[in-house]
């Protein structure tokens, strides 16, 4: 079994910890992603699960053998790295090939393994050719082929698109995703990109000072944030986050953002007690334009950038700033009357204090 357990982790560098206490079980064969800012600790903790690092405290274990004092080479795990780390003299079926070699594996097995992976790969034509004459999209591929041919229990991807520009990272992504069809194993993988993880995972860890803000599916931290900062990093763009007080409406409880402005909230948050003090969070997505028979919210438009399939709208309600994706040519100018509503359910409320969800 390819399992990865991570039991209150720690990492310090001199009296400074920079990773506080993660615990995190990695089933087999699943997809995890690390993701949050730089800084936050991704990196850091992907190398000690590779053994690049030592572990200030708690334990690793891959399978049913803790690792703490393990080294690299004999933990079975496979690292594609973000500079891709070819041997520029070597060519792409010896750089493949290269660990098998040290390991003493026969030329046969070897001929094997390496023609199986370029063929999933689709870098057949290439393997005579060295890393200076690939595009950066190939020798993303050839440094996956290096990992995959040593059929590790474990596969660690740190940040391999970052170094990509955003045409090929799209590309490349789709092609990770085909690869996880094809071979079935555990992999961890690290990223700042939000939409990188959303697409690639099975489940989300998200990471911010070393800390582990929630974990869970795609669309559990999209739909069920479970802080402020998980619903400001994920969603291709960030939660509208503004400051509310709720109140009692002539149909139910509201969250009032002041100067008029009011929300309407669904029934399962009307044990919440009036005049409490909240964080009102609205994907700007999910702000829809309003006919001119229904409540909405009011404002102008202060930045209107067109993206083709929508336009994404900077606007003010209430002295705050909000955004919102509305369809082509509804909001075309800056100064233009903005007129939007959101469904109840798609409301989401935080404790101003903590920041833990409500």
């Amino acid at each position: 079994m390819a399992t990865v357990s991570l039991r209150t982790v720690r990492k310090s560098f001199e009296a400074q910890e920079v990773i506080h206490g993660i615990d995190l079980e990695v089933a087999d064969q699943e997809f995890v992603v690390l993701v949050g800012p730089s800084g936050c600790g991704k990196s850091t903790l992907l190398r000690m699960i590779a053994g690049l690092e030592e572990v200030s405290g708690g334990q690793i274990a891959i399978g049913d053998r803790v690792v703490n004092e393990v080294d690299p080479k004999d933990r079975d795990v496979a690292m594609v790295f973000q500079d891709y780390a070819l041997y520029p003299h070597l060519t792409v079926f010896q750089n493949i090939a290269f660990s098998l070699q040290y390991r003493g594996v026969g030329k046969a097995d070897i001929a094997r393994r390496v023609a199986h992976a370029a063929a999933i790969l689709d870098i057949e034509p290439l393997l005579e050719r060295r890393p200076r004459q690939l595009s950066g999209g190939q020798r993303q591929r050839v440094a996956m082929g290096r990992a995959m041919v040593r059929e590790p229990k474990v596969f660690l991807f740190d940040e391999p698109l970052s170094n990509l520009d955003a045409k090929l990272r799209v590309q490349m992504r789709t092609e990770i995703k085909k690869l996880r069809e094809r071979v079935r194993t555990t992999a961890i993988y690290v990223t700042h990109d939000q939409v990188e993880a959303m697409t690639l995972a099975d489940r989300i860890v998200l990471l911010n000072n070393g800390r582990v803000e929630q974990i869970g599916t795609p669309e559990d931290v999209y739909e069920t944030p479970a802080t402020l900062f998980v619903a400001g990093f994920i969603g291709a763009s960030g939660m509208n986050l503004v400051p509310g007080h709720l109140r009692q409406g002539a149909s139910g409880r509201v969250a009032d953002l002041g100067d008029g402005a009011q929300l309407p909230l669904p029934r399962s948050r009307d044990a919440a007690d009036v005049e409490t003090p909240v964080i009102v969070g609205v994907r700007p997505e999910h702000l829809h334009w309003a006919r001119e028979d229904e409540p909405a919210l009011t404002g102008r438009a202060r930045v209107v950038e067109p993206l083709g399939s929508d336009t994404l709208v900077v606007f003010d309600v209430a002295g705050r700033e909000l955004q919102a994706r509305l369809p082509p040519r509804v909001v075309r100018h800056a100064g233009d009357p903005v007129r939007v509503t959101v469904a109840p359910e798609a409301i989401h409320l935080f404790d101003p204090q903590t920041g833990r969800r409500l």
